[in-house]
């Protein structure tokens, strides 16, 4: 059986890193051997995996941008196979939207013709809805996609992040900021559902470039708007009723 690239996706704070962590523990159980890595950009914890449990562990290899990661698997797993005395039986990567295309072509080639399963853990979109670069490969050629899931402070399913600094949403901006602290304030992000996300972003899906101050103004506006619809519509079923 030819073994599978898995892409386990989802919104921020949907247990992607704990997920992983557990994968690896389950095959370590059984007595084999796995590898962990993550790319470079990923800069929360440097060279460890930290799940919002509070569990953590260090990373086997990071994956740098323009690193050929095939070769840097067989290297890696031939110095644990030395180590151990045991094959590697998975490869499992966190934050896997940081990396580049050509990688991710090579974590489908480390499945297929190595006949190792990888499993990669990422989230789909940034901040403004659009695809990071190994996400948006990923959902091409992974064998199995699956979603992990969250919800939204409303109590819906959550599907987007939106970032914050020093509390206040903001939709302009560069593709990536790890959660921190920064010149310009605490950055941070939350998971919404897309009506949420809507309502914060004033009904707009993706930068404008603009930095548009009105957004919170047109954020309102359709908030009202969509309360105003709600009750002309019970009104409507109400009319019909009393018919």
């Amino acid at each position: 059986m030819v073994a599978k690239l898995y892409f386990r996706y989802g919104a921020m704070n949907s247990g992607k890193s704990t997920a992983l962590l557990q994968a690896a523990f389950n095959y370590e159980e059984r007595g084999q051997g796995v590898l962990l890595g993550k790319p470079s950009v990923d800069s929360k914890g440097r060279g460890t995996i930290v799940s919002r449990l509070g569990v953590t562990r260090p990373v086997d290899f990071v994956i740098r941008p323009g690193d050929d990661v095939a070769g840097r698997f067989a290297d890696e797993s031939a110095e644990a196979a030395e180590r151990s005395g045991r094959k590697v039986a998975c490869l499992l990567v966190d934050e896997a939207q940081f990396l580049e295309a050509g990688q991710v072509d090579d974590l489908l080639r480390i499945a297929v013709r190595d006949g190792v399963p990888v499993l990669a853990y990422g989230i789909r979109t940034d901040f403004r809805t659009a695809a990071f670069p190994g996400s948006r490969r990923l959902l091409e050629i992974a064998h199995s996609l699956e979603e992990l899931k969250t919800i939204c402070r409303c109590g819906r399913k959550a599907v987007f992040n939106a970032r914050t600094i020093d509390g206040a949403f903001t939709f302009a901006g560069n593709q990536v900021a790890i959660d921190m602290s920064t010149a310009g304030g605490e950055v941070g992000y939350e998971s919404l559902c897309a009506a949420c996300y809507l309502l914060e972003s004033g009904g707009e899906l993706g930068d404008d470039g603009t930095g548009d101050p009105d957004r919170r103004d047109r954020s309102i506006e359709l908030e009202l708007e969509h309360g105003l619809a709600a009750t002309a519509t019970a009104t409507a079923h109400g009319a019909r009723g009393d018919a």
